[in-house]
């Protein structure tokens, strides 16, 4: 599944805009900007493990779906709140 970080840059590319650059950032901001990338990977993983062992003790179709449902939720609030963190890092936040 992609970010929607990924998705608005493969939108960009096909409107022919270029990809934000992060060369002008110090390499402070690069760190912070992959510590937050790695936070959400590894919130990520843990969040998988914990669906994956929930599906497997799971039977019913409704509940396997409320649990699936509630899976991408939670995955797109971690990927979004790592989009945004990187965007402010971005803006000099």
């Amino acid at each position: 599944m992609k970010s929607a970080y990924e998705i608005a840059l493969e939108r960009m590319a096909e409107r022919g805009i270029e990809k934000p650059r992060e060369d002008g950032l110090s390499d402070e901001v690069r760190e912070r900007m992959a510590a937050a990338r790695q936070k959400a990977k590894a919130a990520i993983a843990e969040l998988e493990i914990l669906h994956r062992d929930r599906l497997a003790k799971l039977t019913d179709p409704a509940a396997i779906q409320e649990e699936e449902d509630g899976y991408q939720r939670e995955r797109r609030r971690i990927e979004d709140r790592r989009d945004r963190a990187i965007e402010k890092l971005r803006e000099g936040g």
